[in-house]
């Protein structure tokens, strides 16, 4: 037997797609032969598996396991979970790897499969050999058997473990997501007074889409801090591995914003480590890394990528824009939104300040948000390339971690191809409107000489 996946839902990070169209059962029947096999040929035999709370999800987790199965692998079902959830049952249980079916933060309709392989991201070249795997058909034999393991309230329990961050009144929004139960354990075990909003699971999301970085998802969470009078909120996407933040007065407090509150207790217990950020993140983060002593590690986008730089640079706390935030050290490195809480709350408290206050000390910068725009899969990395060919013509230093950053008098800018679809994304920072306005002309320029016009999505 073999099977062809629609290409389209081979990305870079996992395989996504919208369901009934570019992904189904067979498909997740095909996965779990082919990650059988992975397993299996590295002479492991358990896999853990957990599923998140779209209405696809239950089919999706069922077909997966029936693969595994197929393929000679035991699975441990540990049921409905965040991504950071399965990550911990893949790190804490005796498994050689684990599958969290998820559409994470993308709309209703999609759904997709994330992996670990033995406390390592899957990704890449490993999802490209599933799909040649599947269509040689070369997939392991055998009959593995199926348990179950609820990890709820040891991951409840660890989350808070040694917690030192006081009591506040905060906000929760977990967006119809499979943060719902995990928050609603969470806040049981935190002193202080907590209010949750959204907390059922609904995989039509009908109140708004859990996908924090975007700031109109956040206006029921203003709402409530405001209403309240809380001290700040938090937000969680679909599968948990995002967090966003507002404060007291309803601003939004970005993940490398986070990311850089959360830096100065994390260089105080590993003086001078290495801190990652991604490339889209601002240079104030940067900035504030070097002036506590630490080491600035810039870092291309991507939950895999971010892993991977983490592991190389024995750096104990990343962040993307993004709102992933990577934790090693004393976790266990993978991006996780609910002790990303925790620990931005400990923080605030070790600080001495408020999140308000911590926020206005923060330089002001203008920045624009994401800009992403379609560009043809196969002719987004081209154009990336052009306009590098030209900038180092003209002399222009920049830094080529992932795509071109350019830093001027003025700011910065950034120009990246996007790994999960086609599209360019373009970034930049600045002091002021005028000066942030110069910038994006430069980069309009540079685009027109590639024959292409930036126009939102």
């Amino acid at each position: 037997m073999t099977h062809q996946f629609d290409p389209t839902s081979l990305r870079e990070y996992d395989i996504r797609g919208i369901v009934g169209k570019a992904l189904g059962p067979a498909d997740a029947i095909a996965i779990g032969r082919g990650f059988a096999t992975r397993i299996r040929a590295i002479g492991g035999r358990r896999v853990a598996v957990g599923y998140d709370g779209r209405n696809s999800s239950p089919e999706l987790e069922a077909a997966l396991v029936s693969g595994l199965v197929a393929g000679g692998v035991d699975v441990v079902r540990i049921g409905l979970s965040t991504s950071p959830m399965l990550y911990f049952a893949e790190a804490t249980l005796e498994v050689d790897g684990g599958i969290q079916v998820t559409g994470s933060h993308n709309p209703p309709e999609y759904n997709g499969f994330k992996m670990v392989l033995r406390h390592a991201p899957f990704f890449g070249d490993d999802i490209q050999d599933l799909a040649a795997l599947a269509a040689s058909g070369a997939w392991s034999e055998g009959a593995g058997e199926v348990t179950t393991a609820d990890v709820i309230d040891a991951y409840a329990d660890r989350l808070i473990a040694g917690y030192e961050g006081g009591a506040y009144r905060i906000g929760w929004d977990t967006g119809n997501g499979a943060a719902g139960p995990i928050i609603e354990k969470l806040v049981q075990r935190l002193p202080g007074e907590h209010h949750v909003i959204f907390a059922d699971i609904d995989g039509n999301f009908p109140n708004h889409h859990p996908d924090p970085t975007e700031e109109a998802n956040l206006a029921d969470l203003q709402r409530l801090v405001a209403d309240k009078n809380l001290d700040f909120g938090l937000a969680f996407d679909g599968d948990g591995d995002r967090i966003g933040a507002v404060d007291a007065v309803g601003r939004v407090i970005w993940g490398d914003q986070i990311l850089s509150i959360l830096v100065e207790p994390a260089l105080r217990e590993h003086p001078g480590a290495p801190i990652v950020a991604d490339v889209k993140s601002s240079q104030a983060l940067f900035d504030r890394i070097a002036e506590l002593g630490g080491e600035p590690v810039m870092a291309a986008t991507g939950h895999s990528l971010m892993k991977q730089a983490m592991t190389r640079t024995g750096a104990p706390l990343g962040g993307e824009l993004s709102g992933h935030l990577f934790f090693a050290g004393e976790y266990y490195g993978f991006d996780d939104a609910q002790y990303a809480a925790v620990r931005l709350i400990r923080a605030v408290h070790l600080s001495g300040r408020s999140l308000t206050e911590l926020r206005d000390a923060m330089p002001a910068l203008v920045a624009t948000p994401d800009l992403r725009f379609p560009v043809a899969d196969a002719r987004k990395f081209a154009v990336v390339d052009e306009v590098i060919a030209r900038l180092e013509s003209e002399g222009v230093e920049m830094d080529l971690t992932d795509g071109a950053r350019v830093t001027t008098a003025d700011g910065w800018w950034l120009l990246r191809a996007s790994n999960t679809q086609a599209m360019l994304t373009v970034r930049a920072e600045a002091k002021t409107e005028a000066a942030l306005a110069a910038l994006l002309a430069e980069v309009d320029a540079q685009l027109a000489k590639s024959s292409v016009t930036r126009v939102a999505a």
